[in-house]
């Protein structure tokens, strides 16, 4: 213990100059090409070599789980882009088909019925049924781009019905199958007149039909402009059923899938004129 003190104190003195030492040493060692040094060196190596593999395979067996944690981090953000990128598409995919239905709708919608050579604004169906009647449409235009009250509507294939209601920017259409729907028609292949009558059915009935007139199956039914209501030739329906005093018939129009239809700007409407000459004939 007297001895070991001594030693120990000299040791942690000259500790520093001993390592630049020893340093300067491997220095020169290594700059020696001398067969006994190479030898030293190979012997150091093979000596070191299990130790520095047993090393490395943990150094390399935690890098690849770096690695493989890397690689799962940038596939779950990739996969997130993804995922948004989808979605985003899909809501594209999602408008372009609305567009192209849309689209498809209008072009139906124009080679709709005869060119009547009447100026047209067209609007969209926004609710079905409501007030005071059973069979209506409101669409999605008014009195601002010139709707009014006794106008036609028309839809893919023919008569809709006719305006009942207008407000600034939405319109009530009475449909044709409507309890209150009175539409002058006549058969298109024999010209006889009648007054096609809703009754809240899918089928409304020809009235007032003459008594000679022997209606058909299959017949083709279309406005008749009797009284200045509606332009002449708009296509209505066909004949389905004829009874005893009992001859339906069957739209051309969908009613049930309204999408776009068209008001026909008729110079003006029977209704209009009726309620123009009200007051004036209620003067003294």
């Amino acid at each position: 213990m007297r001895l070991a003190a001594p030693i120990k104190g000299l040791v942690q003195r000259f500790a520093f100059l001993l390592l630049i030492g020893a340093a300067l040493g491997l220095i020169l060692l290594s700059r020696i090409d001398r067969p006994a040094v190479e030898r030293v060196r190979a012997i150091t190596a093979d000596i070191f070599e299990p130790m520095l593999t047993a090393v490395s395979q943990p150094i390399a067996f935690i890098g690849n789980i770096v690695g493989t944690i890397d690689d799962l981090i940038f596939a779950h953000e990739e996969n997130v882009r993804l995922r948004t990128e989808n979605a985003r598409l899909l809501q594209w995919q999602d408008v372009a088909r609305r567009l192209e239905q849309d689209n498809a709708s209008l072009r139906r919608l124009l080679a709709a019925g005869p060119d009547l050579g009447h100026s047209f604004v067209t609007g969209r169906v926004i609710a079905d049924g409501g007030g005071l009647f059973v069979r209506t449409a409101l669409i999605n235009i008014g009195s601002k781009d010139g709707v009014k009250k006794g106008q036609a509507t028309i839809g893919e294939g023919g008569y809709v019905g006719r305006v009942a209601e207008v407000g600034q920017r939405a319109a009530r259409i009475l449909l044709l199958t409507d309890l209150n729907s009175r539409l002058p028609v006549m058969i298109q292949e024999t010209g006889h007149r009648a007054v096609l009558a809703g009754d809240n059915s899918p089928q409304p009935k020809l009235e007032y039909l003459h008594a000679g007139a022997k209606p058909q199956v299959g017949q083709m039914v279309v406005t008749s402009g009797d009284g200045g209501q509606f332009p002449v030739g708009i296509p209505v329906g066909e004949i389905v059923a004829v009874g005893e005093g009992n001859v339906r018939l069957r739209p051309f129009v969908e009613l049930g899938r309204l999408d776009f239809l068209r008001v026909v700007q008729f110079e003006e409407t029977r209704l209009e004129a009726e309620e123009a000459a009200r007051p004036a004939a209620r003067k003294p």
